[in-house]
């Protein structure tokens, strides 16, 4: 069922430009500290997919930023993410978890989907296939690489921040 899903969803968004990118053979992530993501904090919302779309990231903490994200279509979330970014040998790790709506994982057990640092460059952070971009002071685009067998395909998620959210000071 989720293949299917993640099919579907990627067959709803074309390619516009190639916004995400790939680590090259035998390159490893930069040094980075976790606090060039901390712009990234708070309660964020837009749509895709058909429906809404949520996150919400804590500021960082402990060597890492928490995440949830959350999908909602016709007033019934399809799935949920959560995930963090964590410090990890001077570099930085994003790893993610995915849900069905009643919380029974996609990935194994002690399975996580994890995207290393590329590069960070004015206001983007390039991970593996997975692109945050800092549009403005209240607007996101997170830049996804979704692939399923040999096909693969870029979403965009477009977010504005919210008011009363988990705002930094």
């Amino acid at each position: 069922m989720k293949t299917n899903f993640l099919l579907a969803l990627m067959m709803t968004f074309g390619l516009s430009a190639q916004k995400t990118l790939q680590l090259e053979k035998n390159q490893k992530s930069p040094k980075a500290p976790l606090s060039e993501m901390s712009w990234l904090a708070g309660y964020w919302k837009g749509e895709a997919f058909g429906g809404t779309t949520e996150e919400m990231w804590s500021p960082p903490l402990g060597g890492s930023m928490m995440f949830v994200f959350k999908l909602v279509n016709e007033d019934a979330v399809s799935f949920y993410e959560t995930g963090h970014i964590r410090q990890v040998n001077g570099t930085l790790l994003l790893q993610l978890k995915h849900f069905n709506s009643d919380l029974k994982g996609w990935e194994t057990k002690d399975e996580t989907v994890d995207f290393k640092l590329i590069k960070i460059e004015d206001d983007r952070i390039f991970f593996e296939g997975f692109t945050f971009e800092k549009v403005g002071p209240d607007h996101i685009a997170m830049h996804v690489l979704l692939h399923e067998g040999e096909k693969k395909e870029e979403v965009t998620f477009g977010y504005t921040r919210q008011i009363g959210g988990l705002q930094q000071k």
